[in-house]
């Protein structure tokens, strides 16, 4: 920082340069001959990358010299990183979410200071190029990426990288998504001796419909604790309910990723009325009603006895 003139005290102002490699005796110096000089540049093409120098700043006049600026340490300019990370791991967290993990390069394998890394990831379908990107700051060496498509494969490699630029990336690893929740939505109408209830599944997630295994129907009295369960792996099922009771009638399927999540429950009113109709939507938020995909069950329905 340079010193203003009404502290230069006198004429020919100027800066004394010191400095030396970290752990050597003898200091180099050089003038600036300039009161408005902010900086010198001492250049040395054998000067290795990133090696710290001791420097300290004096000042003169005509009348002699001033004192120096405390000692501070330095750092030639660095090199990208040389090597890259190391043991990349990938696991799915969701269908949307993956986390990376890795071990950084040797301290003896860079030229420089890391000062983070970058993670790319890119689907099996798509260009190495226009992977997503995602830097970490510091020495973190785990991320997220998020926004990624269900039941996909992708592929992660890793580089570090500095002021100088990024380093070479690390090997690619696989990681398949996970399969999204199946999500339903429902409604149901009735006619004389016969309840149907349709089973939809929201747009978003039609492409996984076919991978669903069986559905189970869980079913009980509006005024009873305890369910009824039927599994079925075709897309009806019949069920003999009582005429006159309040039924609560839930579809979850099951898939080779697991339980999906459950329909709404839906409430079939005890039929006073032999024509009537009502709906139940899916707890999931990303159902809609332009569903494209149906299941239909039939449940027929007789008097108690």
């Amino acid at each position: 920082q340079t010193v203003p003139e009404e502290l230069q005290n006198g004429g020919g102002f100027g800066y004394v340069v010191a400095f030396r490699p970290l752990g050597t005796v003898s200091w180099m110096q050089t003038v600036v001959a300039s009161a408005d000089a902010a900086r010198y540049v001492f250049r040395n093409e054998s000067l290795p990358p990133f090696s710290p120098y001791e420097v300290k700043v004096g000042v003169y006049n005509n009348k002699g010299e001033g004192s120096f600026s405390p000692v501070t340490v330095v750092y030639s300019a660095e090199e990208e990183p040389t090597r890259a990370p190391t043991t990349v791991l990938a696991r799915s967290l969701s269908a949307s979410d993956v986390e990376v993990s890795w071990a950084p390069p040797w301290e003896n394998q860079h030229k420089g200071r890391i000062q983070g890394y970058e993670v790319r990831c890119w689907r099996h379908d798509e260009k190495e190029e226009n992977a997503k990107r995602i830097r970490t700051v510091g020495n973190q060496t785990s991320t997220r990426v998020s926004n990624l498509r269900g039941n996909a494969l992708y592929h992660l490699a890793v580089r570090a990288y500095n002021t100088a630029g990024t380093g070479p990336s690390s090997a690619a690893v696989n990681v398949t998504t996970k399969k999204p929740r199946e999500c339903w939505q429902g409604s149901w109408q009735t006619s004389p001796h016969q309840v149907f209830v349709q089973i939809c599944q929201a747009q978003h997630f039609l492409f996984n419909f076919f991978s669903v295994r069986f559905f189970p129907v869980l079913y009980r009295w509006n005024r009873q604790s305890s369910t009824s369960v039927i599994e079925t792996n075709r897309t009806s099922v019949e069920l003999s309910l009582p005429f006159e009771e309040d039924y609560i009638i839930e579809i979850k399927p099951f898939s080779d990723g697991g339980d999906g999540s459950s329909s709404e429950q839906i409430r079939i009113p005890k039929i006073s009325n032999a024509y009537a109709r009502g709906s139940g939507s899916s707890s999931c938020s990303a159902c809609t009603l332009s569903a494209l995909s149906t299941i239909m069950i039939s449940l027929t329905a007789r008097s108690s006895l």
